[in-house]
């Protein structure tokens, strides 16, 4: 797995032409190891990707995690509000869970929006 992933604002057409050249790299044999969010917006993003979720995302990434309810206690935060940030990070691709931990698996958020 690569260890970036990146966020981009754009339409479902930028999504598509990342596709495809995504596919044209993989018929010629090249290596196609990437991962992609898009937003449709930039308040959208922001709305995702609040500065309590990104600390969350932080600190996951350097520590072991066995849970939700251990999340909150580290991060001195309510469980109700920590269960959502990680129930949205994991949709979006940027948690994962599985039975005994909570992980962030990408090292490097790599966000990019044209103004």
């Amino acid at each position: 797995m690569n260890d970036n992933i990146q966020v981009h604002v754009g339409t479902a057409e930028d999504m598509g032409k990342r596709f495809i050249d995504a596919w044209h790299r993989a018929k010629r044999s090249d290596v196609v190891n990437e991962t992609n969010i898009t937003f449709p917006d930039l308040e959208t993003l922001l709305a995702a990707l609040t500065p309590k979720r990104l600390h969350l995302l932080r600190y996951v990434r350097r520590h072991q995690v066995p849970n939700i309810k251990a999340l909150a206690t580290d991060l001195h935060r309510d469980y109700k509000n920590v269960h959502k940030d990680v129930e949205v990070l994991t949709k979006l691709g940027l948690l994962s869970r599985t039975s005994g931990c909570v992980v962030a698996p990408y090292a490097e958020v790599d966000a990019r929006f044209v103004l």
